[in-house]
């Protein structure tokens, strides 16, 4: 027919404005039906358009609304994060959107979001001064480097630009289950070159001079230092124990919850996973120190009288409530310093307990065990770091082998 502006099969596309549009009935995630419209300058671009759109509608429900990348975040953290993950995973999750993602990329449209999109952000972030760009130094009353004109330079870790990727690919993961994305373009994304910090580990003699200190000065968390680098439980387990998960006169210790700090609140809850539940029988130095923690703990309550708190923890406050972490490596960092050893993190005793374990031969499997590490991989890195006297008595050995 003269004037035929529209090919067989296209009665949905049709002009707009300065250029095309056309439209595919389909089914949207609540179950509804109704128009989804694309649009483009030429016929072509909105025939492709067209096409794709009516696979879509054949394959599954198809989002008429699509939220920006900040939208959905906030969606995703408030309904999908925090009912289901642990608080300080919500917490952690929330302070890298906020921080890191929703700035760069939170404006983006969520289908529209590109490989270049996300590698660009990534690269940008590497480079910029986080003292700029969340403006810390302008909060203080006294500004001292970037609000003052001297950049701090203060750029993030490499292991923050991953977890910042690693949010935004889960949050992206979710968005295809939802059947809002085709694909999940943070996977395809490269992180700047980097290493990660080694983790340091002490010698039995520099363990030993650390809890001789600690004991010497009566020091009230001196039996925690010994569940860290003895059994190595981690900084959370220790402080979340309670008098129910000790059996002196078994000498056995239960470990099943953990104290945290999720921002303002301290919170007394189950450990983070399956692996981390054990019963770990307790060696002869532990059930010392512990008999001799529970009887302070006991000799303090008259003195705190009403104001003592009947918490049921192990280490608590000279009025029965939680240690928190913080003070905890406030005074792990202080007895360091008493001690005369090198300065290690709480975390790092725990390595501690590992390479400790592998200078005396431990098989791996019973150090895992003892470490309740979720993967065996995870207890051989530490075995694989052994101390400089194993190695150097490794390469004695080997060098009397082949000396002719």
């Amino acid at each position: 027919m003269p004037g035929r502006t529209r090919a067989n099969g296209e009665g949905s596309i049709f002009p707009y404005r300065n250029g095309y549009a056309a439209y595919v009935w389909v089914t949207k995630p609540d179950g509804k039906r109704t128009r989804k419209y694309v649009y483009g300058k030429t016929r072509e671009v909105v025939h492709d358009k067209w096409i794709k759109l009516h696979q879509q509608a054949k394959a599954g429900p198809v989002a008429t609304r699509v939220p920006t990348v900040g939208d959905y975040l906030a969606y995703w953290l408030s309904d999908v994060v925090k009912p289901n993950l642990a608080p300080l995973t919500h917490a952690t999750y929330d302070t890298l959107v906020r921080l890191y993602i929703a700035p760069g990329l939170g404006g983006k449209r969520l289908d529209r979001l590109q490989v270049r999109d996300v590698q660009s952000w990534i690269n940008a972030l590497a480079t910029a001064c986080q003292c700029c760009a969340q403006g810390k130094d302008a909060r203080r009353a006294m500004p001292r480097c970037c609000a003052a004109g001297a950049c701090c330079s203060n750029l993030p870790a490499a292991s923050t630009l991953g977890d910042a990727r690693k949010v935004l690919r889960s949050a992206l993961s979710h968005a295809q289950k939802e059947e809002l994305l085709s694909r999940n373009v943070a996977t395809l994304v490269k992180l700047p070159a980097g290493r990660r910090r080694k983790g340091k580990a002490w010698s039995t003699e520099e363990a030993r001079r650390f809890l001789e200190s600690a004991r010497r000065d009566r020091d009230p968390l001196y039996a925690a230092y010994v569940l860290v680098l003895v059994l190595g439980l981690r900084k959370g387990e220790v402080l979340g124990l309670t008098r129910d998960d000790v059996d002196l006169d078994a000498g056995e210790l239960v470990i099943g919850r953990q104290l945290q700090r999720v921002r303002r609140e301290l919170l007394h809850r189950e450990t983070k996973t399956h692996a981390s539940d054990a019963t770990l029988p307790l060696p002869g130095i532990c059930v010392t120190a512990l008999r001799q923690r529970l009887a302070d703990a006991d000799a303090a309550k008259p003195t705190a009288g009403s104001a003592w708190q009947h918490t049921g923890l192990v280490f608590c406050t000279a009025f029965g409530t939680p240690v928190d972490p913080r003070n905890f490596n406030r005074s792990w960092d202080a007895r360091c310093l008493k001690a005369g050893v090198r300065k290690i993190t709480v975390h790092d005793a725990r390595r501690t307990c590992g390479s400790l374990l592998a200078d005396l031969d431990v098989h791996p499997r019973v150090a895992m065990t003892i470490l309740r590490h979720a993967r065996f991989s995870i207890t051989m890195e530490i075995y694989t770091q052994v101390s400089s006297k194993s190695t150097r008595e490794a390469l004695k050995r080997l060098g009397d082998s082949l000396d002719g």
